[in-house]
């Protein structure tokens, strides 16, 4: 079953619990998301390594409940 937007809001406030997350179903089929996340986490990091730590706090879901996120990540 696809990941829902409170899922996926939820899994990124749990590791970055500052993160401000807008999301966007790109299909409408709740399973190929964009969300542009802002959190003082990413200060100092590049976008790679930004995108590196929102991969991760999501672990096996990507690419399994989680098809695709498309990121877009800001330092706050």
């Amino acid at each position: 079953m696809p990941m829902t937007a409170a899922q996926i809001t939820e899994i990124i406030t749990t590791a970055f619990p500052d993160a401000v997350v807008e999301l966007r179903d790109l299909a409408g089929d709740n399973d190929h998301w964009s969300a542009t996340v802002t959190s003082s986490a990413f200060a100092g990091k590049s976008r790679v390594q930004q995108h590196q730590l929102v991969y991760a706090a999501f672990g096996a879901h990507m690419g399994t409940t989680l098809h695709a996120l498309q990121l877009i990540t800001k330092a706050a």
